[in-house]
């Protein structure tokens, strides 16, 4: 049974358009979404990507695991139901984010991959870029930038990535960045090259045939 009130919720179509914002902007937008292991290095390159993007005078905006808990989803946990809402929100976040015109780019493990199929089927084809920083769950637990496989492996914090709870990889990821193997700025450039070639970082008018 729909809850009440929904059925008299009619959506309100905008008069300035998304194309009429990109049009502003120079540029068309999308997600770029970033996925991978805790310590894999996603929110590291998202934020090198954006500060290139941002140097080039393109409208961006990063959205981070750990920041999006301390407001937007504070009240979630990390088991599988608390983690599909969390990525649902963002996906429906990041979707406003392409609407307004923005390069959004998105850093979060999402393990599950109908989450990140969910959250790609909100926005139009070729606006969701799946970004797989790939890197061996060995060097993720060398590195332990948080500390936090050290207590996983103590059985201090359940559920984790990795260790006590799946990770799904992409099957085909429109980038895959080896993080173990390749240096920060190799990882960016790869980024830009595909916008690039996907034609992200120009606005072009679409002409009627």
């Amino acid at each position: 049974m729909a809850k009440e009130g929904v059925a008299n919720i009619v959506w309100h179509p905008t008069t300035v358009t998304k194309e009429d914002r990109q049009k502003r902007a120079g540029h068309k937008s999308c997600v770029l979404w970033f996925t991978g292991l805790s310590g894999a290095g996603k929110s590291t390159l998202a934020n090198a990507v954006e500060q290139e993007l941002h140097q080039r005078g393109l409208a961006s905006y990063v959205l981070d695991g750990d920041n999006i808990r301390h407001g937007l989803n504070k009240g979630l946990g990390f088991g599988e139901e608390d983690r599909k809402e969390n990525i649902r929100r963002i996906g429906e976040v990041a979707k406003l984010f392409v609407d307004a015109g923005v390069i959004v780019l998105t850093a979060f493990i999402s393990p599950y991959r109908s989450d990140r199929e969910l959250a790609r089927s909100l926005v139009e084809a070729g606006e969701f870029i799946e970004v797989y920083v790939k890197c061996p769950l060995e060097e993720c637990e060398r590195r332990d930038v948080k500390g936090l496989y050290a207590k996983a492996r103590r059985g201090e914090i359940g559920q984790f990535t990795g260790i006590s709870a799946p990770y799904e990889e992409p099957l085909q990821p429109e980038i895959v960045i080896e993080s173990s193997e390749q240096t920060i700025e190799e990882s960016v450039a790869a980024v830009l090259a595909y916008l690039e070639q996907a034609g992200i970082l120009t606005y072009e008018k679409k002409h009627d045939a």
